[in-house]
């Protein structure tokens, strides 16, 4: 039996890195393709563009895990189909469901080692990525983070440069901001203290300002400046959480929530990591049942044409769901774990009399 089990082992783990190595080398050369596009008129080296799509490359490999681990076992089937091995191993006592155990203890714990090694390194370089790429783009010259001190950001626009922090954000309001407005040598040209800055718009409302010039200090009940930021802008420099590992996603949770920032985003890029092996295992054994259930049918691009559809129905499922959560129609929570309670439900159902298969 032992002897079996290694066999199995053997196989699923060859088509497992067949198909990873089939599929990153995909992801490259989009990757490739991209950064050319976007590089055609700035003078980079090609060996610059290659090195930026290899160390983007792994991130979105971790998006498309799911599609691997489908293709791989039926992969796997079909390699068991070709020498109608899988009728021999019944002889031999050994059960359809005991090679789903395998496979299946096998993808959990590689998608263990995928969301604790793999996906740390592949935040770690799309980050790497992120920075080098920001050089050659037209918000280079813009930063915005979060950290214990609250909301920063640094603009340059009509020849100033500003620098504003604030310890809250509310809605699309900034609360106790301190704005900083230097001109291109960066001497002081004014300091600005507002407990309320509305920024739902590029023209930014500064209301009961108090203004520090030339040490004179002034008080008005509104002004207006003008800034790249908006309040949707500065969301969508904090959206890009695949750059971040586990760790950092706890860290800036906490810094979310002393900023009143909202969370939702975090908890479920979190939560989707911590299920990431459950949504794996599920994606073997639903794979698996479709090739066992298939397994009389001559074609076998037919066999993976029908894997991938179902695939890409999961797949739009989740991300229903995952948009719900994003837009807080339903909790977090309950969008990350309904859609892999329905797959668990369904491939239950289809798991009934697989050793009859």
């Amino acid at each position: 039996m032992k002897t079996y089990i290694n066999f199995i082992l053997n196989i699923f783990l060859r088509s497992f890195t067949f198909v990873f190595l089939i599929i990153f080398s995909l992801v490259f050369i989009i990757n490739l393709l991209t950064e050319l596009e976007f590089f055609k008129d700035l003078d980079v080296s090609i060996f610059f563009t290659v090195y930026l799509s290899l160390i983007n490359s792994p991130s979105m490999i971790f998006e498309i895990f799911p599609f691997i681990f489908l293709i791989s076992t039926q992969l796997f089937f079909i390699n068991l189909f070709r020498d109608n091995e899988i009728q021999i191993f019944k002889y031999s006592g050994l059960k359809n469901s005991k090679i789903l155990f395998i496979i299946s203890s096998t993808t959990f714990l590689l998608g263990i080692l995928i969301i604790t090694i793999f996906y740390n390194v592949s935040s770690n370089l799309k980050n790497f990525y992120l920075e080098l790429k920001s050089n050659y783009t037209k918000d280079g010259k813009y930063l915005a983070v979060i950290n214990q001190n609250g909301l920063w950001i640094r603009d340059k626009i009509e020849n100033k440069i500003l620098i504003v922090n604030a310890s809250k954000v509310d809605k699309n309001f900034l609360i106790n901001s301190f704005i900083t407005e230097f001109n291109s040598n960066y001497e002081v040209v004014r300091n600005i203290k507002s407990e309320r800055v509305d920024i739902k718009d590029n023209t930014w409302i500064v209301n009961d300002a108090e203004i520090f010039e030339k040490n004179v200090r002034t008080i008005k009940n509104k002004i207006l400046i003008n800034s790249n930021f908006n309040y949707d802008r500065i969301n969508s420099l904090f959206s890009n959480l695949s750059s971040l590992s586990l760790l950092e996603l706890i860290s800036l949770k906490k810094n979310y929530q002393s900023l009143n920032y909202s969370t939702v985003d975090i908890n479920i890029q979190i939560q989707r990591i911590i299920s990431y092996p459950i949504y794996l295992i599920l994606m073997t054994i639903f794979s698996a049942i479709i090739m066992l259930n298939s397994k009389n049918y001559k074609s076998n691009t037919l066999k993976i044409s029908l894997g991938l559809f179902f695939c890409v129905i999961i797949y739009y499922f989740n991300n229903l769901f995952n948009v719900l959560g994003s837009t807080e129609k339903i909790n977090y929570f309950l969008s990350i774990w309904i859609p892999l309670l329905s797959l668990t439900i369904l491939t239950s159902l289809m798991t009934y009399k697989v050793n009859e298969k």
